[in-house]
């Protein structure tokens, strides 16, 4: 199969969990290269030894986080759809995957680790009822060390009110080359966020 064929079953498998949990998916197709590489030049890969990708999907932005990193850095996905997930542990065997991104502090300590440096979210926050999105953003803030990096993309600004409370936003990347157009949130972990 070639990159295109591969390219098209992607779309069409995102489009279907799309229609069938439209709340969970986010979007009708998968995010664009052009997003993925946005999302992952904010990142300063040499300083980076652990990362986390919240809502890993088909794996556009997991491929682009590879091509980034260094050897050994350690790589957990977080995908709740277990097709998905068990994709995208043929395609990066030497990542971890997961199944529930509110578990992520936990998933964090039993990988050896205090924290992370770096989470990376496609997750579609404004989908999500305000109650999930307060424990999964206290989860988020926990699993990040002091002054982490917490990259996300959004379709609106929306969350920058509930972002710009835990974190210092550095830059709002707007990326037209996205089906919808994306904001990229590009966050520093406040030191007064102590969780």
């Amino acid at each position: 199969m070639n990159a295109n064929e591969t390219t098209t079953l992607q779309k069409m498998l995102f489009l279907y969990k799309f229609i069938r949990t439209p709340k969970a998916i986010g979007s009708v197709t998968p995010s664009s290269r052009y997003l993925a590489n946005k999302m992952v030049a904010a990142a300063q890969w040499d300083e980076i030894h652990s990362v986390a990708e919240l809502g890993a999907g088909t794996g556009v932005i997991t491929q682009a986080i590879h091509r980034s990193l260094k050897n050994d850095t350690k790589v957990m996905l977080f995908e709740r759809d277990s097709h998905l997930r068990d994709q995208l542990e043929q395609q990066h065997p030497g990542f971890t995957t997961h199944s529930d991104a509110k578990n992520i502090h936990a998933v964090v300590r039993k990988q050896g680790l205090e924290h992370v440096d770096c989470i990376i979210s496609g997750l579609p926050f404004a989908n999500f009822p305000q109650s999930f999105r307060d424990d999964l953003m206290e989860e988020i803030v926990k699993s990040l060390k002091p002054n982490g990096l917490f990259i996300a993309f959004q379709y609106t600004l929306q969350m920058k009110k509930q972002l710009s409370q835990h974190f210092d936003i550095e830059a709002i990347q707007f990326v037209m080359l996205n089906v919808p157009p994306a904001f990229v949130y590009v966050c520093r972990k406040k030191q007064s966020s102590t969780n």
